[in-house]
């Protein structure tokens, strides 16, 4: 009996096993998305512990991990500019259950600054969403005796071997941001980076920095006791947040914008469906109206977006600052 004279009910059976064959040997990433996930997760943050990456990692985990009836567990891996942490992102197992949050230095300008990384950002890195906005805050020492953003400009043309200036690393937001100001105005001063905003600032404290802008959660609970002085802020308007401390625009420094903005990404090598599954369970808990009122306690504006926007913004960011970083010639360290 051939395939031709066989009954049909046999040719029916027969059938039916080719189709569960065929089955048996498709993807089983849906099914693996649909189980996913079934252990903890892990946040890495590329910044020390009390950083601004540290502080939303925190905030949106918590929440993002009771959506997903699993832990996040936060692990920081800080040094050279955040890429440390990110390439340990990048390289992660690609099961879904290693992901991080990292800043515009990493995710973007880094490609610029280093002659080599060991991640290439734009390949090895999926969006999952932008989760804050925040600008960062020119601050001074309160003992320094400088009340303006003037008095601090004429300071620096005066004597610009006594300043210096920390960030969190090279081609941060922290860092770049000063620099257009010293160009835009003709004043100089020495850049130091440092592994956090909280390491930052303790260089501010001690005297081996004499000014910075850093992100508000880092600086305002020092403005608001009295042991810094807030001369501006980076963004392009008031934040709403912040809405006593004027733009350097408003105080004579014209076409400054950074936003000191984090975001949430993931090796490239994971499944689609089981990154878009954590994308929805991070947008909707930085959705979350707690979420976004203990977001806005640390002066950080919730800016949740889909994976192609995050990209897309990306994109805008390093047009935004590839040729002051080109200009000055900008290196990593």
């Amino acid at each position: 009996m051939n395939k031709h004279t066989a009954p049909l009910w046999a040719r029916r059976i027969a059938t039916h096993a080719l189709i569960l064959g065929l089955a048996a040997l498709a993807p089983v990433s849906a099914a693996h998305a649909h189980a996913w996930p079934t252990q903890p997760l892990k946040a890495i943050v590329p910044f020390g512990p009390g950083s601004s990456p540290d502080q939303v990692a925190r905030i949106v985990g918590e929440k993002a991990g009771a959506i997903l009836g699993q832990t996040i567990v936060i692990e920081n891996k800080p040094g050279a500019s955040g890429n440390i942490g990110t390439y340990a992102i990048a390289n992660a197992k690609p099961d879904g259950y290693t992901f991080g949050v990292s800043i515009t230095g990493p995710l973007v300008n880094n490609t610029l600054l280093f002659d080599k990384l060991p991640y290439a950002p734009a390949t090895d890195l999926s969006p999952l969403t932008l989760a804050v906005h925040q600008p960062n805050v020119l601050v001074v020492p309160a003992t320094a005796g400088i009340e303006n953003i003037g008095q601090l400009l004429d300071a620096l043309k005066k004597n610009s071997d006594k300043y210096n200036f920390p960030s969190t690393g090279a081609g941060t937001v922290s860092h770049l941001a000063v620099e257009l100001m010293l160009q835009q105005t003709g004043a100089r001063a020495t850049h130091v980076p440092y592994p956090s905003s909280p390491a930052a600032l303790t260089s501010l404290l001690s005297g081996d920095t004499q000014f910075a802008a850093l992100p508000p959660i880092a600086v305002m609970p020092m403005v608001k006791d009295g042991r810094l002085k807030a001369l501006a802020v980076t963004s392009s308007k008031r934040s709403a947040l912040l809405p006593e401390i004027p733009t350097l625009a408003e105080v004579g420094v014209q076409g400054i914008e950074g936003s000191a903005w984090i975001g949430f990404v993931i090796s490239s090598k994971v499944p689609a469906d089981i990154q878009k599954k954590l994308s929805d369970a991070l947008i909707q808990a930085i959705r979350d109206p707690e979420v976004t009122k203990r977001l806005q306690a640390q002066f950080m504006d919730p800016a949740a977006t889909t994976p192609a926007e995050f990209r897309a913004y990306m994109d805008d960011e390093l047009k935004r600052w590839e040729p002051l970083i080109k200009k000055l010639g900008i290196k990593g360290q």
